[in-house]
């Protein structure tokens, strides 16, 4: 049994999580909201053009906001990949299929008895074949030593390991297949997350075959279909070190192709040595002396950078908020070199080296105590960062924007925390690229005399995904500061897995003792009210954005339709209310803004009750139910059923489909009932599965802690405005946004305004009638909509 510092130190880590991709808790999908850094962020920007259409607000992105999309193109096709002393030629070619497709292989590992792949500097007569379209040769079933914690998540979410190689469940793709490099000896076949369904294997005297008939996801809140989807290839693993990958039928759009053997680090080319000045104003750590600019092995891109002292070292509790960036420009006119603010703003690409984590840093969450580190983001640049004395090294591939640019001005900048202002800058400095050999390429275009290839892929993918920032400043320059919450719908898809997603915001209003204070108003262009928001815009023709299931779907009880005779018994026309899984969705991310970032002392011991979402043994049954007479919190939880022999049955449990309500913890944190009105609730900890009651509930032996509100207020501090001043008129914008020069489709327009609808509704239900929402687009002061008191905070009203 793990001791209470174990326990507590366990939440700091999942509660550290919040940063921006889902997790898998319990088994249970948790949309996970994101954390940013709660000093200093970096401004938004306006990204497009505001109109309004009826009550919905029309977001016309500006040309390349998002950048372009890179759609799978080798269907009918087959890709050759011959062996050329280190690396690799590439030929595309006619579709070459083996119709004889040999055994299922059951579970992932293969063992080859014929012959050994030659593959990687090595020979291997064994590998692991991934669900999601990859092979991997590390002899660990496919958990990297360096990446082994990103497919965590992926492997509980397909109810075990799923083989081959794996990526982070919320990375985009077009930032991954970089970051893959160098983590094992791996071959992307069509490496896309979530995907399952048989492979098969056949082994012949020189090479083997394997095949994958996979499915995208279906049927649930996060997937983009209903039914099941056909994407069927093939690799041939050849004696002689050929690869063949061939495309039969793939309805998928978005994967990762290609080959990843490791790169031997050791072979390293200095491009630069630039000097900086000494700046005795600022800490030795944020004075930058010297840039190096190498190239590792012909691929990577190599950053060093020497501070005068000692950089901080992780879980330095000053490091979060500390950034470097080196900025990476390849202009047509090298002679005419910009100024420092246009080098700043237009540069190419931007290398940025951040501090992260710790008790009130980003990534922390309200409440902190997460150890800091530094990450590296940035197109192209893997996230790991090495640290030693005065240095901070980062590697990368060279950028698309940067291919086929003689020369590069390269040019650094340090903030510190708290501060906008670069307190250490070194100018611009032009760098001649040689010898760097980007593994980015255009499969379809390749030809036996291009390469060799050391790294050979193609990132197939969406758009990319919107600063958060960025859309709530495009929203509020226009508009002005008038929302609570925003919820964004497209016509278009960005590069994320997951249909759904997760939400932030700078949680205006002022409100304290919740778990979550009130920061980077300024960030997301708020006067003062702007509170919370969906952080990428919903896909309208993903599930979530449809009206209903189709008729006669069948499921599990993770999907709506499983519920579709149940929810239809509230109406008349025995269907389930519209847009269930849009509820399900905005009333899970906007209760974020206040829930569930809480604890409770009982009996000397401070206990999270979350983090981020109520915990799984947390009583939290709807104060008011949306649509079923029994419900768990919408932000997680269960209702919990005391046997008084010491076991509890679980009647509902902490997944947000269907649409449920809040809890009366909710509902206080979110200043809608007082103290007295929330009854005392208990958490079940330590649970065991003990069976199955007779209408299939799951029923637990656990250890119950008695809970009452005055220990949560002891740890936290009263609601501040209280039920009386609290505000209880909300003001939703809904923005559909659309890319340049296009206008919404009928089908979001009509879809949009039927989740507005219905999210009045859900609101006003949800909170017992104590609160209301509007979803106006320029919202006026009216009966319905209180005027905010000039002497509180924009946002707060009577």
């Amino acid at each position: 049994m793990e001791t209470k510092a174990e326990w507590r130190a366990k939440a700091g880590r999942q509660f550290l999580l919040r940063v921006g991709f889902l997790i898998i808790v319990g088994g249970v999908l948790l949309l996970q909201s994101v954390a940013h850094a709660q000093g200093w962020q970096e401004p938004g920007r306006s990204i497009g053009k505001i109109s309004t259409e009826g009550n919905l607000i029309v977001m016309e992105l500006d040309e390349g906001a998002l950048g372009k999309a890179n759609l799978f193109d080798l269907v009918g096709h087959t890709l050759r990949f011959i062996p050329d002393r280190q690396g690799y030629r590439v030929e595309n070619v006619p579709l070459q299929w083996d119709p004889e497709l040999g055994a299922a292989l059951n579970g992932s590992q293969v063992t080859l008895h014929n012959f050994k792949f030659p593959f990687s500097s090595r020979e291997w007569d064994a590998f692991s074949v991934g669900r999601t379209g990859s092979i991997s040769f590390d002899g660990q079933d496919g958990v990297p030593g360096r990446a082994g914690a990103a497919r965590q998540g992926q492997d509980a979410a397909e109810g075990g390991r799923g083989g081959g190689l794996s990526i982070g469940r919320f990375d985009q793709l077009s930032q991954a297949a970089s970051a893959i490099i160098n983590t094992m000896p791996a071959i992307c076949v069509f490496l896309k997350p979530r995907m399952s369904g048989p492979r098969y294997i056949k082994e012949a005297t020189d090479r083997v075959v394997i095949t994958w008939d996979l499915t995208e996801p279906v049927g649930g809140i996060q997937d983009f279909s209903w039914v099941k989807t056909t994407n069927r290839f093939q690799a041939v693993l050849r004696q002689d070190g050929v690869i063949e990958m061939s495309y039969d039928q793939v309805a998928a759009k978005d994967a990762i192709v290609g080959l990843y053997p490791l790169i031997r680090e050791g072979a390293e080319h200095v491009l630069a040595t630039l000097a900086g000045a000494r700046n005795p104003s600022v800490a030795p750590h944020l004075n930058v002396q010297k840039l190096e600019l190498a190239v590792v092995d012909n691929v990577l891109l190599e950053v060093k950078l020497e501070a005068r002292g000692p950089v901080l070292q992780e879980g330095d509790p000053l490091l979060p908020g500390v950034s470097y960036r080196v900025f990476f420009d390849a202009h047509n006119q090298p002679a005419k070199r910009p100024s420092q603010t246009e080098a700043t703003t237009q540069a190419d690409v931007v290398w940025t080296v951040r501090g992260v984590g710790g008790q009130g840093g980003e990534g922390g969450g309200a409440r902190g105590g997460a150890k800091s580190r530094y990450i590296a983001t940035g197109a192209g640049v893997s996230q790991r960062v090495k640290i030693s004395s005065n240095t901070i090294s980062i590697q990368g591939i060279l950028p698309a924007a940067l291919k086929g640019a003689d020369r590069i001005d390269v040019h650094v900048e340090v903030t510190a925390p708290g501060n906008s202002a670069p307190v250490d800058r070194m100018p611009a400095r032009s760098v001649k690229l040689l010898g760097i050999q980007g593994p980015g390429v255009d499969l379809s275009s390749l030809t036996r005399q291009d390469g060799p290839f050391t790294i050979v892929y193609e990132s197939f993918h969406y758009l990319a995904l919107p600063n958060p920032r960025d859309m709530a400043c495009t929203v509020l320059k226009a508009l002005g500061d008038k929302f609570d919450f925003l919820a964004y719908y497209s016509d278009f898809r960005v590069d994320n897995q997951e249909a759904g997603t997760p939400s932030n915001g700078p949680l205006g209003g002022n409100v304290t003792g919740i778990g979550a204070k009130q920061r980077g108003l300024e960030s997301y262009c708020s006067q003062g009210r702007f509170q919370w928001q969906f952080v990428q815009p919903v896909y309208v023709g993903s599930n979530q954005m449809q009206e209903r299931p189709p008729d006669g779907l069948t499921g599990t009880n993770r999907d709506i339709a499983f519920y579709a005779r149940q929810l239809g018994e509230r109406s008349p026309d025995g269907k389930m209310l519209s847009y269930n899984l849009a509820m399900s969705q905005l009333g899970h991310e906007m209760g974020h803004r206040w829930s569930a970032f809480v604890s409770a002392k009982v009996n000397g011991e401070v206990i999270t009750l979350g983090p981020t979402h109520w915990a799984r043994g947390l009583q939290a049954a709807a104060a008011f139910p949306f649509q079923r007479s029994v419900e768990a919190s919408a932000m997680g939880g269960g209702v919990w059923q005391d046997n008084f022999d010491g076991t509890y049955t679980q009647l509902d449990d902490d997944y947000y489909v269907p649409a449920t309500g809040w809890s009366h913890l909710d509902l206080y944190l979110m200043g809608l009932i007082t103290p007295a009105e929330v009854p005392d609730f208990f958490l079940l900890r330590n649970l065991v599965p003990a069976g199955n009651d007779t209408n299939g509930h799951p029923i637990f032996k656990a250890d119950r802690v008695k809970i009452t509100i005055q220990e949560v207020i002891d740890v936290e501090g009263p609601r501040v405005p209280g039920v009386e001043q609290s505000q209880k008129n909300f003001n939703t914008g809904i923005v559909l946004a659309v890319e340049h020069g296009t206008k919404p489709s009928r089908e979001l327009v009509e879809r949009a305004n039927g989740i507005r609808e219905r999210w009045i509704d859900y609101w006003t239900t949800t909170t017992g009638h104590r609160s209301s929402m509007t979803v106006n687009s320029q919202p006026l002061a009216s009966a319905g909509q209180a005027k905010p008191d000039s002497s509180r905070p924009a946002g707060l009203s009577k």
